[in-house]
Parts: C-alpha cells; sequence; structure tokens
C-alpha cells in the first residue's frame, strides 16, 4: 500500500489522489496495458497510475491537476503553470512554439540545451546568438552580461523573445534581472530555461528564481534537484507579455496524451514539501554542501567552484592544477557506489539536493579526495569545456535545414558546408554543431578536443564522427 511518510497529504490533491488508487485499486479497462498487475513484469510497473482513469476520471471530472498547477502558480509568483511528464524538453519546445511565429528571430543564448535547438527548428524561429563571459580562470561560463543582450538586440530590432539558460549546468548564475530590464526595455518577453533552479528562491542562502528576478517564463526540472519522478518539470509564467493560450497550445501541441499520472502526482508532492518543509530542508543541505567545499578545498591544487554567483547546491571541482584524470576519478567514484552528474578529464561537477544528507556528502568528499591523490600527474593548463568556445556561423534557419536534403560526408570534407544535425558534447548536451550551421575548422578541433577530454559526443547519426550529415548543395 502506498504511503505518505511525510505526512504531505491534503496539501498535494494529485499525490492525494495517487494515494486514494494504490488504497482502492480498481479493475481497470483502460490503458496502461499492465492493468496493474506486478506480477507479470515484476515491480517496474509499481506505482504507474494513469492521469486519465487513474488520478481523475477519464473526462478529467474531478480538476486535480488543475488545482495542483494552481498552488504551484502561486508558490512560484506565477499567474499560469503547466506541469510536463517530458521533462525541461518538452517545456522548453512548447515554449518556443508559445512565443513566436514561424520566420521570427529570437535571441538565444548559446549555453542552452539541445531541446531548445531543436525547439527552433520546431517552430521554425531563427537565433541570434548571443555568447555567455567566460572566467578565464577557469574556462566556464559565467552567464549572458545584460550590454551583450542590449548590443543583439539594438542589431535585430524585430526579435520577438529572449532564451537564455540559468543557472549554467555547472552551477554559474548570471544577471537575470539586468537581462529583464534589457529585454523589457525592447518590448519582448524573458524566458530562462532554469532547468537546475526549481530550488531557488525558497531559502536565503539561494539565488532568487528568475520570476522574482524579472523573467516572463521560468521552465524548471522538478527532478533535478527537488524528490520528484524523472521526467517531471513545470513551465512558469506571467502573463504581461505571454499569452496563456499561446503557451498552452504550445505545451497541448508537444505533450504526451498519455500522461504518467505518478510523474504529476510526484511534482505536486514535491512542490508540497518544498512550500512547508523547504527552508529547514535546503539550511541543512546548503550547510553540508558548504562543509564538504571546505574539506576539498584542503586537497592541494583542487579547485572548487565557490561564490555569490554561484549555486550554494553545485560542487564543481577543476583538475587542472592536481594533474589527475577526471575519467579516473569517475570509476573510483562509480566502484564505490557514488555515481556523479558529469566527470572529464578536467572538470567534476556532482549535484546536490535537498535528499542528500551531511553522511552522504561526506562519503563523496572522502571519496574524491583520495582519488584526486590517486591519480595525481602533471598539472595542465586550464582549458574550458569544448561547447563555450564555439562562434557559430549560421547559414540557413534551423528548421530549413532539419528538413532539408542532405548528404552524408567524410568529416574532413564537411568543413565549409552547413550541418544537417545536432552535436554535443553529454552532458550538458550544448551544442557545438546545430542545424543550419557552417561546419567550421574551430567546430571540429572542439569535438575533437571534447572527446580527447573523454567526452561522448551525442546526438549524431555517426556517434564516432567519422562522417557527418551536411544539406546538399
Amino acid at each position: 500500500m502506498p504511503t505518505d511518510p511525510r505526512g504531505l497529504r491534503g496539501d498535494a490533491p494529485l499525490l492525494d489522489a495517487w494515494l486514494r488508487f494504490g488504497e482502492s485499486p480498481p479493475t481497470p479497462f483502460t490503458i496502461p496495458g499492465h492493468k496493474q498487475r506486478s506480477d507479470l513484469v515484476g515491480d517496474v510497473v509499481a506505482g504507474d497510475v494513469p492521469l486519465y482513469a487513474g488520478l481523475d476520471t477519464m473526462k478529467l471530472s474531478t480538476g486535480v491537476l488543475a488545482e495542483a498547477e494552481a498552488r504551484a502558480a502561486r508558490l512560484w509568483g506565477a499567474d499560469y503553470c503547466r506541469f510536463s511528464t517530458g521533462g525541461a524538453t518538452h517545456a522548453n519546445q512548447a515554449v518556443a512554439l508559445a512565443v513566436a511565429g514561424d520566420g521570427d528571430r529570437v535571441v538565444v543564448s548559446r549555453t542552452l540545451h539541445r531541446s531548445l535547438l531543436l525547439g527552433l527548428a520546431l517552430a521554425g524561429l531563427t537565433p541570434v546568438w548571443v555568447r555567455p563571459e567566460i572566467d578565464r580562470g577557469t574556462g566556464l561560463p559565467q552567464g549572458v552580461a545584460p550590454m551583450t543582450l542590449r548590443r543583439a538586440l539594438s542589431a535585430h530590432p524585430d526579435v520577438r523573445a529572449v532564451f537564455v539558460g540559468d543557472p549554467s549546468y555547472v552551477g554559474t548564475v548570471g544577471d537575470i534581472a539586468g537581462l529583464a530590464d534589457a529585454a523589457h526595455e525592447h518590448g519582448v518577453p524573458l524566458v530562462v530555461d532554469a532547468a537546475w533552479a526549481a530550488h531557488f528562491g525558497f531559502h536565503p542562502a539561494l539565488p532568487r528564481h528568475p520570476l522574482q528576478l524579472g523573467a516572463d517564463v521560468m521552465v524548471t526540472s522538478a527532478h533535478k534537484t527537488l524528490p520528484a519522478w524523472s521526467q517531471a518539470a513545470l513551465v512558469l509564467a506571467r502573463t504581461d507579455r505571454v499569452d496563456p493560450a499561446r503557451l498552452d497550445a504550445g505545451i497541448e501541441a508537444t505533450a504526451t496524451t498519455s500522461p504518467a499520472g505518478a510523474i504529476l502526482a510526484s511534482t505536486d508532492a514535491a512542490r508540497a514539501l518544498l512550500q512547508r518543509d523547504g527552508h529547514a530542508l535546503l539550511a541543512d543541505a546548503i550547510a553540508a554542501t558548504r562543509n564538504a567545499r571546505d574539506l576539498l578545498r584542503a586537497v592541494d591544487g583542487l579547485a572548487v567552484l565557490d561564490g555569490p554567483a554561484l549555486d550554494p547546491l553545485k560542487l564543481t571541482l577543476l583538475l587542472f592544477a592536481t594533474g589527475a584524470d577526471g575519467n579516473l576519478v569517475e570509476q573510483d567514484l562509480l566502484a564505490a557506489g557514488l555515481p556523479i552528474e558529469s566527470a572529464d578529464r578536467d572538470v567534476l561537477v556532482a549535484v546536490v539536493s535537498l535528499a542528500d544528507t551531511p553522511d552522504s556528502l561526506a562519503r563523496l568528499t572522502t571519496a574524491l579526495a583520495e582519488s584526486v591523490q590517486r591519480h595525481r600527474g602533471a598539472p595542465r593548463p586550464v582549458a574550458g569545456p569544448a561547447a563555450y568556445q564555439v562562434e557559430p556561423v549560421a547559414s540557413m534557419p534551423p528548421r530549413q535545414a532539419f528538413f532539408a536534403a542532405t548528404q552524408t560526408l567524410p568529416i574532413e570534407r564537411a568543413v565549409g558546408r552547413i550541418c544537417a544535425e545536432l552535436v554535443a558534447p553529454y552532458p550538458p548536451g550544448i551544442p557545438i554543431l546545430a542545424p543550419g550551421e557552417q561546419v567550421t575548422a574551430q567546430a571540429l578541433a572542439a569535438l575533437d578536443q571534447a572527446r580527447l577530454a573523454g567526452v561522448r559526443i551525442a546526438y549524431a547519426a555517426d556517434p564516432t564522427l567519422t562522417t557527418l550529415r551536411v544539406t546538399r548543395k
């Protein structure tokens, strides 16, 4: 029988519905086909309750989803909220469909995830790229400067919206308030992919979340830093500059018609937990992470990102001065049962959430320190991840390139041609090449750099990158 260990029942309508379903399970003649029987394929289907004819009736007559979304909107100070069972990927693409029209220009930060890049192709939008500031001491992004955005808007007065990703994958936080001012001076909305920031704004030691800083739309992943199921995300918006009917249309156009009720219920439960106990839980996690940072800084040569412009719950470690190979450190951590979010030769990223404890962080800290000592070598010069170094050369709108007739060429013969696919080191999934961009020697060198650092190259039709799909001449 399902349980509610923290007593959230009554504060979360979707969670209530999920618990009731488990307490009085029906004999369904609806999908899903496992019919709640765990004796067929095992407990892998346990808890899988649909929204339709599960959490609610097939006609959605009880309105539990709408009530849960309304509660989330109030918590984040939004006029509008929709839950997604397709993660921030679905949410980003829905927003791209909502804020502009086919052929329109939008300003896009090059640190954004591939989901938004493909959203441009879906919506027929043409990007005006802006680059983040790069910290020369670390090679990592700091955020797009408001002056950079103002220059882009001045050069392209027909821009319809601005898309940025903040915080970055490594936890650095930009000037969202300044970007909102710049976008609003131009009369366009600011959309922030804040996938890693569902906890922002709920403790004074954390940065404020984008809506608090003036953004018009915030996409965030409940499954990244809150205790929700994988694929749980939210779209939150203020509607002064964004049409809620267009947002609804974009979400419905790209969402599944069979949403997983367990994902929705977990989003609602995570919201209720954040609202009631978030401050205390986050305080404990922040204190434990601060202690971990202090201990890791004592490791000779190990640089630990810190400071006010950083998510306190992101542990980003730079290995250049230690000479250790982060891929070997990752292997040690995996053997110890301590997988981390990202590892390449030079940079390690560990995600902490309010579910972590001082004990779990102590285990990670000890294992990291021991592994770095074990794999020490000659110090290396600082070289930032490849994804932040390439200047894209746009030659064709993304949608046109995505649907163009293509041919596959040996990679060395693709230079100068127009790329027809998306190629990105993963994680974090920030493209080095996207549909419509010229294949440059700089881009291919960056991809080689990423591979040599031990990063997987994702999304390309040929994962070995021996060949590349380009548009036909």
